[in-house]
């Protein structure tokens, strides 16, 4: 009995040493993903609401398939609008986060402009699961499931009408004293004049009275005027060293210029929604999470995000305020330039405090209050990292910035944080989070 015990045991010690091993799949290959695609976003000059759509259609499809596989996870897609009916999906010899990880690289690229370059990047990252000994099988299925999903999806993004934006008459500048016009150096078209004719994920009409914001302080020349103080106020602001650094810090403009002689070079800069889902990836790491509460985050922080930009770029476009590069130039002094170069698109609200603001409130809510941690998320661009106490703190930092930047008046700024205030509680509630 004793001689087959043995025989046994040996027997199974064989079978597990020869066992393929599991593709272990942890929350930072999520990072990974849309480090990629930011890489591809600066590739293509995407602009910061068309990014947020990108990163938005790529988690959603991620989230599909992991909260088809573990039911535990919130099911929070079926609270967007249209959502679709997902089949069932069957993971028999596969890894649910590595379908995942799959549908948010197909997504990608099917949707980035560049789309190619995450092909080749992904057939990198499966050589590298082969070449690790995880079992190919595993890997096919995997991949078999993103094929799945992943047209689905495409089709549901496709119905946002955003391709129906360029059917729309080019946006010409009203040159109405008072309102948005181009800025130097590069003089850029308005961006995204009609984004707010697309679907948003969870933002309906009976909504808006609620999310709306109060209305800028009127345009005026008069040297007593609340908008001649405000224009002043950004006059007289980002001297320092330290408001310089903070401005710097969280620029986060695609569409930057570096003056060169009589030549016009971009700078490699992100998006403010990049910007975010970097953070993102530095908490959920710091946290531990593990694949799914963190694919959860990233989902609804890339969701909040998305119509955080619709609902910012609905105002932006109805106020249609001018600058105050434009204002200062007209009112104060003709040959003030701003420390940071002014994006192409209407000053009011001010997006990043919106976006900042949303991020905060969801993050806080998802993985804490007074979060410590360090923003590293620009170093590979040459930005220096900074500390933060909390998600709040950060974004309180990031709104200011844009008035030390000379690229916002202070009402633009705390009118985008009322709005991401609000936006943030309406998407949690939404999601019953």
């Amino acid at each position: 009995m004793y001689k087959w015990i043995a025989i046994s045991f040996l027997i199974f010690l064989a079978w597990s040493c020869n066992k393929p091993k599991q593709a272990v799949v942890s929350g930072s290959e999520i990072d990974k993903v849309v480090g990629q695609m930011t890489e591809l976003m600066i590739h293509d000059v995407s602009n910061p609401p068309l990014a947020m759509r990108f990163y938005s259609y790529a988690c959603v499809g991620a989230y599909a398939v992991y909260s088809s596989y573990d039911t535990k996870t919130p099911q929070i897609l079926q609270k967007l609008t249209d959502f679709p009916s997902l089949p069932t999906l069957d993971f028999t010899d596969s890894d649910p986060a590595l379908a995942s990880i799959f549908t948010m690289m197909d997504i990608s690229s099917r949707m980035q402009p560049s789309g190619g370059m995450m092909k080749a990047w992904k057939q990198k990252y499966v050589d590298s699961l082969k070449n690790a000994g995880f079992d190919e099988q595993i890997i096919k299925q995997s991949q078999a499931i993103a094929s799945t999903v992943v047209p689905m999806i495409i089709s549901y993004a496709k119905a946002d009408r955003y391709n129906k934006i360029s059917n729309f008459p080019r946006y010409t500048p009203k040159k109405v004293e008072g309102t948005w016009y181009p800025t130097p150096p590069g003089y850029f078209a308005a961006v995204e004049p009609y984004f707010s004719t697309i679907r948003p994920y969870l933002i309906v009409e009976s909504a808006l009275d609620s999310l709306e914001i109060q209305a800028p302080i009127a345009y005026s020349s008069a040297k007593n005027s609340p908008f001649r103080q405000a224009a002043n106020d950004v006059y007289l602001a980002g001297k320092t060293e330290e408001e310089q650094k903070i401005a710097a810090f969280w620029d986060c403009n695609p569409f930057a210029l570096s003056e060169n002689g009589h030549l016009l070079i971009g700078v490699k800069k992100i998006s403010p929604g990049a910007h975010w889902m970097g953070i993102a990836g530095i908490a959920c790491a710091q946290k531990k999470l593990a694949f799914g509460p963190s694919l959860l985050v990233r989902t609804v922080l890339s969701l909040g995000l998305m119509d955080a930009f619709w609902i910012c770029w609905r105002e932006k476009y109805h106020s249609n305020r001018i600058r105050p590069e434009t204002a200062v130039r007209k009112l104060i002094d003709p040959t003030w330039k701003p420390f940071l170069q002014t994006p192409p698109f209407p000053e009011y609200p001010s997006g990043h405090s919106t976006v900042s603001t949303t991020a905060a409130t969801v993050l806080t809510k998802l993985i804490g209050d007074n979060i410590a941690y360090t923003d590293t998320v620009e170093m590979r661009y040459g930005i220096a990292a900074r500390s933060f106490r909390s998600f709040h703190q950060a974004a309180e930092e990031a709104s200011i910035s844009r008035f030390y930047g000379g690229i916002h008046f202070k009402d633009g700024i705390t009118a985008g944080q009322e709005q991401g205030k609000k936006l943030g509680k309406y998407l949690l509630n939404k999601f019953n989070l």
